[in-house]
């Protein structure tokens, strides 16, 4: 299993974290056998979560013009019209995926193109599925323009237990559909606003596949 570069800072933690944590038991209770395998297990099983949590999966994204691909794993909690009020400033149709902890955190490029707008905010932790949060949390905001003119907006959106976003593109960067953009720690969402004409191949409650799953169209 192969392991995101941005693991390094969270899993040295979690690594020195157990080795007190079992230092101080074997320390103070070095009579109680049974409460100390409880702790190494209970350290083995958190190492884990933390481990698959920053894995790398392979994805293999069938690319086409048309298709909006999946930016993320996780499940669909929003498909609504909405005004967009930072960039197009008119009627998109929006689609969010909220990623639990046990997602891949790993954010794919849904279209390919030129990044032809990015923008970071600062802002809230409130919990990746409040109404507000993609307007008062901490979040990036990043335009990809298709060659043919079309543009998309998506937003990596913060949420309770998130705090870090990572992005590895700017302005003018060129981005291929399915390949990797950004990565976000723990819970958290990404919208993606769409032209209100995009025909939406996913429903409330899908899981989608970052980088694979198609979930809409471009008329």
């Amino acid at each position: 299993m192969t392991i995101h570069r941005e693991s390094k800072g969270t899993i040295l933690v979690t690594t020195l974290f157990l080795i007190l944590l079992n230092g101080a038991t074997a320390y103070f209770f070095p009579e109680n056998d049974t409460l100390r395998k409880i702790v190494i297990v209970l350290s083995m099983i958190l190492a884990v979560i933390v481990l698959q949590f920053f894995r790398v999966p392979k994805r293999t994204t069938v690319q086409n013009p048309k298709y909006i691909i999946a930016p993320a794993d996780g499940k669909v909690v929003v498909i609504e019209e909405v005004i967009e009020t930072e960039y197009f400033k008119d009627a998109r149709r929006q689609v969010s995926i909220f990623m639990s902890p046990i997602n891949v955190h790993i954010n794919f490029n849904p279209i390919s193109g030129i990044i032809a707008y990015f923008k970071y905010h600062p802002g809230k932790f409130l919990v990746a599925w409040h109404p507000k949060s993609s307007t008062d949390n901490e979040r990036t905001t990043i335009v990809t323009k298709h060659a043919n003119g079309t543009e998309v907006l998506f937003r990596q959106v913060a949420g309770a237990m998130a705090r870090r976003i990572c992005w590895y593109v700017e302005v003018g960067t060129a981005v291929e559909q399915g390949k990797e953009f950004g990565f976000i720690k723990f819970g958290s969402r990404i919208d993606i606003y769409l032209p209100l004409n995009a025909k939406i191949f996913v429903k409330l409650d899908d899981k989608p596949v970052g980088g694979e799953t198609v979930i809409a169209e471009l008329v």
